[in-house]
């Protein structure tokens, strides 16, 4: 009722407008009038544009200076569009007006912290309200409203729901009484109808492949965070009905997505070892022929068995009628570090570094029929963006292993043959697919496709990384993304405080050339979607596929050929069986 009470004492002209003057008056402040944000109380906003810098300097990167306005007490019937292109307003005061509907425009008003609609004639609210999910406070008190649209169950934020005065039916009434606003949120959450799913996503093609020789060098891969049933909590998904975060519902999904696709070539992330072992390797023999390498994180070394199975890793599936596995590496980052001296000399690799057990899975596929080989790293690097230092050292590790592997593998028999050797130039083409989590304008991303990084990048901040950070990191591979070339994602990570694009498919295009790829999500169905996962989409990533195909291996002009250097690497690949954050 405390809400109700100061609503209906707000109903005079910019009632909080004027209070917020008054006080700063009373306090001997200047004639700016600030209002203090409720759920930042350290930090003041102006009120109405009052206390803005009125010489039209800038504030720092943000010019705004006020992010509350106040049109409560004026008996207005409209609200005139402009107002939903203020994105930056937290706070918006629409009380005591004569209001009969709220445009569902106002779901742009992304950033709204407080919403008080209060003394008005709303007999329904719109379920775009429902993509305001920073909201603390709804107020809605003395309108005409029966019940709530069930979409306002994303509101998974809101603190103070205030509907005292309205006509509610007596369910929805009692449960807001008894139980409070949490619970009427979780309700309306569960009992949402499904939405209609998005079309299917658009195939973009790059290249004409109809002089392909029975598609026999060609090949699809696709890359896959699927959320591990370990990181599904509420706590971190609070926006998604509890049904569809359970693993007994997402698990179907994902196997019908990797299944649908039906690519040659499955690298998939935080994969835990028992839903690989009891689920993923066996449904993916039995439905598709798929073969698969599975190492999990390198802390389930430490652990009893049953601790063990909930570790995730990276799992890669392979078509068995047209791949055949030569061999396998896992890449452990933390461990590679100590055996690095100039890593030793450093507090960061063992502060940083070591305490980060990040995984690549490395393969060696043959292809059966034309006895190509390929290489196939699938690796899920570090998710804090306080470490992008990490971030980087774990890619550039990645890098020399490649470069290892790629000149041991190449010098491997081809199977079947008399040929002593696969290639004996050392080289092979390869793909590294996983997330990254990392955007384009990282130091991740400006390795891999430029190969090298300077010694002071931006990324390594004041840590010391031995010669990566004293010298510089390069290496010699032509890697690009495979969506590139102004085809890029607009996202494979989408929640509703992260949107990017942090996965890829990277590949060495002096060895292969990109034929199509699999588009975004549709737009529209995007705009009623306050993030993943939902009843459509079984992890908080979407999925990424290419296709490639095997191009003559002849290096470019000018190019520098990938593994170029020597070295080998015999790193037991630990696991016995071929089968074998979120961080």
């Amino acid at each position: 009722m405390q809400y109700a009470t100061v609503s209906r004492q707000s109903s005079t002209p910019h009632y909080r407008a004027r209070a917020a003057a008054a006080v700063a008056r009373s306090s001997g402040l200047s004639s700016a009038i600030t209002i203090t944000d409720p759920n930042n109380p350290t930090k003041t906003a102006a009120i109405n544009g009052e206390g803005a810098d009125k010489t039209g300097a800038a504030a720092g990167p943000n010019p705004q200076q006020w992010t509350t306005l106040d049109l409560g007490g004026m008996g207005l019937k409209n609200i005139s569009r402009e107002l939903f292109q203020y994105s930056f307003l937290t706070a918006l005061y629409i009380n005591h007006n004569n209001l009969h509907h709220l445009s569902p425009e106002i779901s742009r008003l992304t950033g709204l912290t407080i919403l008080d609609a209060s003394g008005n004639k709303l007999t329904s609210v719109p379920p775009e309200l429902g993509m305001l999910i920073n909201l603390k406070e709804l107020l809605l008190v003395d309108n005409g409203l029966v019940t709530l649209p069930a979409e306002l169950g994303t509101l998974f934020q809101l603190d103070i729901l205030a509907l005292e005065g309205n006509p509610l039916n007596e369910s929805l009434k009692n449960l807001l009484q008894q139980e409070g606003t949490g619970a009427v949120i979780n309700y309306l959450r569960e009992n949402c109808p499904v939405p209609l799913p998005p079309p299917e996503r658009e195939w973009i093609t790059l290249e004409d492949d109809s002089g392909a020789s029975s598609g026999q060098d060609t090949f699809t891969v696709f890359c896959y965070n699927i959320l591990a049933e370990n990181y599904a909590t509420p706590q971190m998904y609070g926006y998604t009905p509890s049904w569809a975060l359970t693993w007994e519902y997402r698990k179907e999904l994902i196997l019908q997505e990797i299944l649908a696709y039906s690519a040659d070539i499955v690298c998939l992330q935080e994969v835990e070892f028992g839903q690989f072992e009891d689920y993923f390797k066996e449904q993916m023999k039995q439905q598709a022929d798929y073969d698969g390498v599975f190492w999990p994180k390198s802390r389930s070394k430490t652990m009893a068995e049953k601790d063990r199975r909930a570790v995730d890793g990276c799992a890669t599936f392979f078509k068995a009628s047209k791949f055949t596995l030569v061999d396998k590496h896992l890449v452990e980052f933390n461990h590679i570090a100590l055996q690095r001296p100039d890593f030793r000399k450093s507090d960061d690799i063992f502060n940083r570094v070591m305490t980060r057990d990040n995984i690549a899975v490395i393969t060696l596929l043959e292809h059966k029929d034309t006895k190509n080989r390929i290489v196939v790293a699938n690796t899920h690097i570090y998710w804090d963006p306080a470490y992008k230092d990490v971030k980087l050292v774990q890619v550039a590790m990645l890098l020399e292993e490649l470069d290892k592997l790629s000149t041991q593998w190449a010098h491997l028999p081809v199977s079947g043959s008399n040929a002593p050797i696969s290639n004996s130039s050392g080289k092979l083409p390869t793909l590294i697919a996983g997330d990254f989590n990392s955007e384009r304008d990282s130091g991740v991303y400006e390795f891999l496709v430029k190969g090298t990084v300077a010694q002071g990048h931006d990324d390594f901040g004041d840590h010391a990384y031995g010669t990566y950070t004293s010298e510089g990191m390069s290496h010699k591979m032509t890697l690009r993304s495979s969506y590139s070339d102004g085809v890029e994602m607009p996202f494979t990570n989408f929640t509703p405080t992260f949107v990017a694009e942090i996965d890829y498919i990277f590949y060495s295009s002096n060895y292969l050339s990109v034929l199509g790829l699999l588009g975004g999500v549709e737009k529209e169905y995007m705009s009623r979607v306050v993030g993943f996962p939902n009843a459509h989409f079984p992890s908080d990533h979407v999925p990424i596929l290419a296709e490639f195909k095997f191009r003559s291996q002849v290096v470019p002009k000018g190019a520098t050929p990938n593994f170029g250097a020597t070295g080998s690497n015999n790193h037991n690949n630990g696991g016995n069986r071929n089968n074998n954050h979120r961080q």
